[in-house]
Formats: C-alpha cells, sequence, structure tokens
C-alpha cells in the first residue's frame, strides 16, 4: 500500500491567501474536482470579519485560480456557511454542497446546487439534502461517486449540551442519486484522553477507504484541528496519530498517479490562508 499523501511532501504554494489579519479572517475548508479539460476547479470558504461566502475558482496548474462564482451566506438564508464539497457528476455536470447555520442556532444543515459548469453555480436553485434535527448539526460533507455509488462522509454536532456544540463525530451515508440519502451511522469518533477527545471530521478519502481527519483535544482547540489518519476496518474508520498541524486537508487523485493537496493552515496572527502542494 502506497503512503498517504501528506502536507510538507511537495513543494507548497499559497493558492488563497488570507483575507485579513487576526483571527476569523480565514481563506480554506478547501474541495477540488478535474474539469473535463484536465483543469482544476477549486471551492472554498472565506471568512472576514464574521462575513462568509463560498467561492469556486478555476486554475490551469492547480495554484494559480480564477474566481468564476461567489456564493454569499445569504444565498442560503445562512447566519454562516463552512466547508463546501465540489463534485462533478458521472454526466459531466457540477454540484456544490453547501454547509449552512441556521441564524440564531447552533444547528447546521448541508444544501446542494447544481449547474452545467461551475460558472453556474453562482444562481443554480439550492435544495436541502442534509437537514439535521434538533439533536444534531451536519457540516462540512466529503462526497465521492465511486462509479457505482454517491458516499458521503458528514461532520455532526450533538446539541444535547449548551455551549460544548463545538464536540463532533462523522457519519457515513449513500445514495444512488447523490439527493437522497441513506443514513450508514457513525463512522469514526474522538477518543477519551487522546488528541482528537474532543471530536473526528473525516477531510478526505481514498479510494481504498483509507481517510483523514480534523481532530482536537478540547475545546481550547478549536479552530486549531489538526490532521490524523484512519483506517477502514469493519465498515468504520480506526483512528490514528495526528501527522500535520493543518486542517480541512483534500486530496485530489491525478490521472498520472500523483495527487495534488488543499488545505487550510494557520498563520502566526492567527489568520488562515489555503496552500497547495503536489505530491508525486
Amino acid at each position: 500500500m502506497t503512503s498517504f499523501p501528506l502536507p510538507g511532501q511537495g513543494r507548497v504554494a499559497v493558492a488563497v491567501p488570507a483575507p485579513g489579519s487576526g483571527p476569523q479572517q480565514w481563506a480554506g475548508a478547501p474541495s477540488a474536482a478535474l474539469a473535463a479539460d484536465g483543469t482544476f476547479v477549486l471551492a472554498y470558504r472565506v471568512r472576514a470579519g464574521g462575513e462568509d461566502h463560498n467561492v469556486v475558482a478555476r486554475s490551469p496548474d492547480g495554484e494559480r485560480f480564477t474566481t468564476v462564482a461567489v456564493l454569499p451566506r445569504d444565498r442560503f438564508g445562512a447566519a454562516m456557511v463552512e466547508r463546501p464539497a465540489l463534485v462533478r457528476t458521472p454526466s459531466g455536470r457540477w454540484r456544490l454542497y453547501v454547509s449552512c447555520a441556521t441564524p440564531g442556532t447552533k444547528h447546521w444543515w448541508i444544501g446542494v446546487t447544481e449547474a452545467a459548469t461551475p460558472e453556474g453555480l453562482a444562481v443554480s436553485e439550492v435544495r436541502p439534502v442534509f437537514p439535521g434535527d434538533a439533536r444534531t448539526g451536519v457540516k462540512d460533507p466529503v462526497i465521492r461517486h465511486d462509479g457505482r455509488e454517491w458516499r458521503a462522509w458528514l461532520c455532526c454536532h450533538p446539541l444535547d449540551v449548551p455551549g460544548a456544540e463545538d464536540r463532533m463525530s462523522t457519519a457515513y451515508a449513500t445514495s444512488d442519486d447523490g439527493l437522497s440519502w441513506r443514513p450508514r451511522g457513525t463512522v469514526l469518533t474522538g477518543r477519551p484522553g487522546a488528541w482528537d477527545a474532543r471530536g473526528a471530521r473525516v477531510t478526505s478519502v481514498l479510494p481504498d477507504g483509507r481517510a483523514s481527519y480534523d481532530g482536537r483535544a478540547s475545546a481550547s482547540e478549536n479552530w486549531r484541528e489538526r490532521t490524523g489518519l484512519a483506517t477502514p476496518r469493519n465498515g468504520a474508520l480506526v483512528p490514528g496519530a495526528p501527522v500535520a498541524d493543518v486542517r480541512y486537508l483534500d486530496v485530489l487523485p491525478l490521472p498520472d498517479g500523483t495527487h495534488r493537496l488543499f488545505y487550510e493552515a494557520r498563520l502566526p496572527d492567527d489568520s488562515h490562508e489555503l496552500r497547495t502542494e503536489l505530491v508525486t
């Protein structure tokens, strides 16, 4: 089995700089896909002074991106938006699964917008696909189509303890069309006393089932998650040790066998930038 492509194994480039200096000035939470012509399409979240939006951008090389669509939080009636999941469907259309915060609550839900082109995602209709419920908020999806069915890994936040909604685990779901989903249960949780005790959020999944995930030990580490690796076993994921001080790692396999990584990295002033690496 080949090693998992990780930050630090390739040349680092800044794909999107931090939008400003200081806390809550973030560019990151990326999700990337290849277009039919081999160019890169990247979706990510920008948070600047409490204002959120999702961005879709194109690049010929995976490093220099041009914005083609902006989806502000108001477009979804959301108080905030977080990590989107960008997918090119088997028919060649584009879908963006967006994480949306319900105003006045700690609840999150996930909606999807679909268009013939990445540019069209800015104006296409939005429909809920993972509504969550009164007990659970859902966000930060990882969506894959494996040639047979759609698969989703969802970050779940329990809402039963006020002030502790940052706790997180990862649930799994499958679908025939990527719109109506069958829940399959929780597949990854943090471990008491471990570096991921406060929660574990899947961020990327390789075709062989191995995954990267964000973890943190305590509430004080919120927004300072590290990346760990998890291996599939008996329908679940077995968590491991932290391997990189980044969050929201996305691994995009390329046709030549290499991988392009995108991830969110914290700067000394607590702003975050979106970085990329090509790992051979």
